[in-house]
């Protein structure tokens, strides 16, 4: 196996208040990474670090075998699968879904004059498929539900088949049916060997697809416990990073957390 990510001594200090402190955390490239934490956790931070989007303020990080602060961080980031509120925010409200897929193979946000290869094209076509989208793919990204916007944005993620692929939150603001959906479709993708290494970001553990190897929790900037997510996901383990004891179930590959009485 092939460290993708590595954080080794990381604090990130703003405004003399630490965010991130002394975490050390390694990425393989057949892992599935959970983060969970409460508001405040450091889990963003965490993300922009391994979106090359910031530096640490010590400590070392390395994405994709480069460390920041020696590479060219544009040529890192094309490597590099990131979806968040904020990427959707971006994008054009009239982009056709087609466009904003196919868009990502020049790392540009709205369809102008770029010619594109027929194998760019077939491979978009092949996404929107994989991601249920193909009827959609007429149609402008502002008419889409919540639910169809954060796959399409998935979909725009992994068009260019990157090495890593990082997701801040995707199934906020979902109904229950637009979650579920996009769970099992994540939980297939990460069963999948032929996907990149992959980190989420959630607030809960009902959000955790199955297929999804290991988890990583933190409170105030701080590791709690990091390991395989059969082992690591525990009561023990949330009470630590949440503040609270929970009775924690399990069925299926499915999680549910709730606060003991």
């Amino acid at each position: 196996m092939v460290n993708v990510l590595r954080l080794s001594g990381v604090s990130y200090v703003r405004d003399r208040r630490p965010i991130l402190d002394g975490v050390d955390w390694a990425v393989e490239d057949s892992e599935r990474w959970v983060v969970l934490g409460p508001n405040g956790a450091g889990k963003t931070t965490l993300l922009k670090l391994a979106t090359a989007n910031d530096y640490p303020t010590s400590g070392t990080v390395d994405v994709l075998d480069k460390r920041l602060g020696r590479v060219d961080i544009f040529e890192l980031r094309n490597r590099i699968g990131f979806v968040s509120s904020a990427t959707g925010r971006r994008i054009p409200a009239s982009e056709r879904v087609r466009d904003l897929v196919l868009t990502a193979a020049y790392s540009v946000e709205g369809r102008w004059n770029e010619h594109y290869d027929d194998v760019d094209v077939r491979q978009a076509e092949r996404i929107l498929a994989e991601w249920d989208l193909a009827d959609f793919a007429d149609h402008s990204y502002g008419t889409l539900s919540d639910g169809e916007r954060k796959r399409a944005l998935i979909a725009r993620a992994v068009m260019t088949d990157p090495e890593l692929l990082l997701l801040d939150e995707p199934s906020a603001s979902l109904d229950l049916g637009a979650r579920e959906r996009l769970l099992q479709m994540l939980s297939g993708f990460a069963r999948s060997p032929y996907s990149p290494a992959m980190v989420m970001v959630t607030h809960h553990v009902e959000e955790v697809p199955p297929g999804f190897t290991h988890v990583l929790m933190l409170r105030d900037g701080r590791v709690q416990a990091a390991g395989p997510i059969a082992e690591t996901l525990t009561a023990e383990n949330l009470e630590a990073t949440f503040g609270m004891p929970f009775n924690l179930t399990v069925s299926d590959g499915r999680y549910a957390a709730v606060a003991k009485p």
